[in-house]
């Protein structure tokens, strides 16, 4: 029957201090049959006391907030909400507010400047599981990973991870999602889904994005 393939709407928090961005998100977003918007605040605390409440499936965070930052609101909502997803949507296109909104715990990092399609698909990604970085950031996040990574740098030392596993880790590294590496391994969608469960649980990994990081850090990847 048609009723039971369709999905329910992705329920979506907006927390931007800047109100006519946020009033303006928030109205497109609506357009979208597979979104719904369940609220919106205008700071860090009011964000977080509303996602508390309404357990959204993805909250759009500014970084730059009164009250609050985005990132300590970030902090507070994956303790109060731990399924809602975040993306931090804002003009910081600063090393240091990327690596501490990963660290935070965030699934997605968006620059303003993006277009209402990025913002859009980025929120549905999320959703899913996967993550999503303005490319331009992305850059960012590996070069910083890259001059961190020294020989004499203290390691707790890496858990083992079987060889599927990480295999399935160098493939999310390199941005695939789940449905191009069960593709590319010959295994199902949900098996995939599986492996990164268990690696992020072996890692203390709270997110796909953290994985990646990880992956660059102990030089999984061949990066030049």
């Amino acid at each position: 029957m048609q009723g039971s393939t369709e999905r329910e709407p992705i329920r979506v928090l907006v927390v931007d201090d800047q109100e006519l961005f946020r009033r303006g998100l928030t109205m497109i977003l609506g357009t979208d049959p597979a979104i719904e918007v369940v609220g919106q605040a205008g700071d860090g605390v009011e964000g977080t006391s509303l996602a508390a409440s309404l357990a959204p499936d993805v909250v759009l965070l500014d970084v730059r907030m009164p009250k609050r930052s985005g990132i300590e609101a970030c902090v507070a909502i994956k303790e109060s909400v731990p399924s809602a997803k975040i993306i931090m949507l804002t003009v910081s296109d600063e090393e240091a507010d990327l690596y501490e909104a990963v660290k935070s715990g965030a699934s997605g990092y968006l620059l303003k400047d993006s277009s209402i399609d990025e913002v859009t698909q980025a929120v549905r990604v999320v959703a899913d599981g996967q993550s999503l970085i303005s490319p331009s950031m992305a850059v960012k996040l590996i070069d910083e990973f890259k001059q961190m990574s020294r020989p004499d740098r203290d390691q707790v030392s890496p858990l083992r991870l079987t060889e599927r596993e990480l295999e399935v880790l160098r493939l999310v590294a390199t941005g695939m999602n789940n449905r191009e590496i069960a593709r590319q391994l010959f295994i199902s969608e949900n098996t995939v889904k599986n492996h990164v469960r268990n690696i992020l649980e072996k890692l203390q990994l709270h997110s796909r994005m953290e994985a990646v990081m990880y992956a660059v850090r102990e030089k999984l990847l061949d990066i030049p």
